[in-house]
């Protein structure tokens, strides 16, 4: 007599009743046990050299769950009450005084000038941590890291259109606001040690070093810097609308933190030696984005220093916590 399946077959060990997150992420990339596509093509080598080849290592990348256990489904409601949220905030801001400007326009120059030199340029920096998380996506050697990268790239667009949001009611009050932006992250010596650090991850093609990179690395302590410490110190400059806005979008970078943790965690649990290339490449990557915050000491003279430090604590001590740096 056959006897039906309860679940599907790759969920049957487990012994429990799958959850939607279980259903809906497990066992999504068919070739990854196979070594190879169903179909060899050029982009064959790629994944043979850049994820098969890696030397992140593991028996059963599966093992992996991200903390929140993120479907789209749950993504999409998650992220409904947090716009709601930040919507309120803009909407503050619009119907402050006596009406769209009118905040704004009571801002000191020093704070606008803050605002533009260290905030607009931020849109790059996002778009190009989008890219990279995009491509640790593509890459992972499963599904559930798959996912978890390709929402926390939409959580990075998310970013860029709230911080265009903010520079259009800015230019009610100041119509240039946002102009030179793109000359900002192109040339302000500023922003030129971190845009190397983002062009150099954009080309960082192993999957584990360019997880290590991103996560661990760049986006850590930019993300720390400019969402923590930043809105600190432009609401000491009278903008507080500022920090309201970030600290709900930062909620996002919680959560890529945390999900990066528990892989890397799992990873060095299942395969101890996985330790040395991590450790190895956070030594290539973490001073160099450390460093490259260090100009934001003199834009930022009132707590840039101090904010510098205070991140690059904050980071380490995660990345020690781990036991890979």
């Amino acid at each position: 007599m056959t006897v039906s399946a309860k679940t599907y077959s790759h969920l049957a060990g487990e012994r429990r009743i799958p959850s939607e997150y279980d259903i809906v992420t497990s066992r999504l990339h068919y070739y990854v046990n196979r070594g190879c596509f169903e179909v060899r093509t050029p982009l064959s080598a790629w994944y043979q050299r850049y994820q098969l080849g890696s030397p992140l290592k593991c028996s059963d990348w599966e093992r992996f769950r991200d903390p929140r256990e993120t479907t789209y489904t749950r993504y999409t409601a998650l992220q409904r009450t947090k716009e709601t949220q930040v919507e309120g905030v803009l909407h503050s801001i619009e119907h402050a005084g006596h009406g769209p400007g009118a905040y704004d326009a009571l801002l000191s120059a020093g704070c606008l000038d803050a605002l533009e030199r260290v905030v607009t340029p931020l849109r790059f920096l996002f778009h190009g941590l989008q890219m990279a998380a995009a491509y640790v996506g593509q890459m992972a050697p499963s599904g559930r890291i798959t996912i978890a990268a390709a929402l926390q790239a939409a959580d990075e667009i998310r970013r860029i259109q709230r911080i265009a949001l903010r520079m259009g009611q800015i230019r009610l009050a100041r119509p240039t606001f946002g102009d030179s932006s793109r000359r900002a992250w192109e040339g302000d010596p500023a922003w030129q040690p971190l845009r190397r650090c983002i062009e150099s991850l954009l080309v960082t093609y192993d999957w584990g070093e360019a997880l290590t990179a991103l996560n661990l690395c760049v986006k850590s302590v930019s993300d720390d810097f400019f969402m923590i410490e930043v809105p600190s110190i432009v609401k000491g400059r009278g903008d507080h609308k500022l920090e309201e806005i970030f600290l709900l979008l930062s909620e996002d970078c919680a959560w890529h933190r945390r999900w990066s943790g528990a892989l890397v965690s799992m990873a060095v649990e299942q395969a101890p030696q996985n330790r040395a290339p991590l450790a190895s490449w956070i030594a290539r990557w973490l001073p160099r984005v450390e460093e490259a915050l260090v100009p934001f000491s003199e834009v930022l003279p009132d707590g840039g220093p101090a904010a510098v430090a205070r991140t690059r604590s904050r980071v380490r001590e995660w990345l020690k916590d781990m036991k890979v740096a």
